[in-house]
């Protein structure tokens, strides 16, 4: 016999997707809605597979939420596994530890929450004995292993380990609950169903660890196909995890070369081409591009000047194309050898040089650096990360916004400033 379940993590429920809403409020109202609707698709692979349980390893939710839809919807989830006789197991991430609603919501007694001292629960299918260890993060904060606080392996028994962890860290996620992947490998469970980290990553060895990603991407850097992992766990405590797609909207970067492009139509032609690869590469519901313009054409500096009525022709094509969306145009396009030849005066690409000086020297980028943090203060809080979260981020924000400002103002000098 075999004991069967599903594991995922880092959900997010009703993450706020603040810098698409600025941008395009349509696409920003899909992607925000497609936590939900991949939970949802969740539950439908557990019915469909007759699982035994859902692990959720942690950041069902996204922080302080207090929404009552929130409230009913997971109820009615966790009504359909309760009903299928499906148990979950799940326990509390770093965001888990900010929202309110996941300390206040009464579930099925067929959902197991675990708390902040470890817990161990048994459950016995297919004539097999499972025992699920976990234990929930407290507060948001957890900077030391807690892989100490797990008790041994149950002797006779299959036992799965669900932890929340940043393991030995990674970028772009802060470091909670560190531990070593060889110490998990040492502790003598058969499974550790991991989450935190929102790239899926599998941990051969002693034990099968394995950190599924998060199941639906909120963001272009969080790109590409999304899923959960199908656990079937036999008699001998052999393991067998099978990948399965969830993310109902998939992002991805697409690079479209115009190089040798000399007539607007062109361009179009080509950024719908490309729109067309990516619409019949993607197998999630929803294809989102980031649109990244490269190559040499007489055109770059129009094309920069007129970015806006390109995005524009781009999401119209996005559009013809179905259930396609374009995030956003990034151009980084060479002009052509005949606007840069050698020996030959041209005081607007003199001036463009000059503009570039100037904004490497300290004390430009000093007063662009003052501008955008008073232009930071006005804003309501939830604006206010688009020019970075930390410092380090503004400067990068800088360095983009200093180089395309020279850029659209030499395009604008060097092919007239109406399109």
């Amino acid at each position: 016999m075999a004991f069967r379940f599903i594991h995922t993590a880092d959900i997010h429920l009703d993450s706020p997707l603040r810098s698409l809403a600025l941008r395009n409020s349509d696409l920003a109202e899909l992607v925000g809605d497609a936590s939900r609707k991949t939970f949802v698709s969740i539950v439908d692979l557990c019915l469909e597979e007759r699982v035994d349980a859902l692990l959720i390893a942690g950041d069902l939710f996204d922080g302080d939420q207090t929404s009552m839809k929130t409230a009913r919807f997971l109820a009615s989830q966790m009504t359909r596994l309760h009903q299928a006789g499906i148990r979950v197991f799940k326990i509390r991430g770093n965001h888990d530890a900010l929202s309110r609603i996941s300390k206040q919501l009464v579930f099925p007694e067929t959902v197991t929450i675990f708390g902040g001292r470890p817990q161990s629960v048994l459950q016995t299918a297919g004539g097999l004995d499972v025992m699920f260890h976990g234990l929930s993060f407290a507060n948001p904060k957890a900077p030391d292993s807690l892989l100490p606080k797990y008790p041994a392996a149950r002797e006779g028994a299959i036992n799965v380990g669900i932890m929340h962890t940043s393991l030995a860290g990674s970028p772009g996620h802060d470091v909670y609950a560190p531990c070593n992947v060889a110490d998990l490998h040492g502790h003598g469970f058969d499974y550790w169903a991991l989450g935190h980290i929102h790239a899926r990553k599998v941990h051969p060895g002693a034990s099968t660890v394995v950190m599924p990603g998060i199941p639906q991407g909120r963001d272009i850097n969080e790109a590409g196909e999304k899923s959960v992992t199908l656990v079937t766990i036999r008699d001998d405590h052999s393991v067998e995890i099978q990948e399965r797609l969830t993310s109902v909207a998939q992002f991805e970067r697409v690079s479209v070369d115009l190089t040798g492009t000399v007539e607007w139509p062109e361009v179009v032609g080509r950024v719908r081409s490309a729109l067309e690869a990516l619409r019949a590469s993607v197998k999630s519901r929803y294809a989102v591009a980031r649109l990244g313009l490269t190559g040499t054409s007489p055109l770059s500096w129009a094309l920069i000047r007129d970015k806006d009525l390109l995005l524009a022709e781009a999401e119209q094509a996005a559009e013809q194309v179905g259930d396609t969306w374009v995030e956003k145009l990034e151009i980084d396009l060479v002009p052509a050898k005949t606007e840069t030849t050698e020996g030959i005066a041209d005081p607007i690409f003199e001036l463009a040089q000059s503009m570039r000086a100037d904004a490497r020297s300290a004390a430009f980028r000093a007063e662009a650096r003052a501008f955008v943090q008073k232009m930071i203060a006005d804003l309501p809080a939830e604006g206010r990360d688009f020019a970075g979260k930390d410092e380090a981020g503004l400067e990068l924000f800088l360095d983009r916004v200093l180089a395309s400002g020279a850029d659209l103002v030499t395009a604008r000098l060097k092919v007239g400033g109406s399109p």
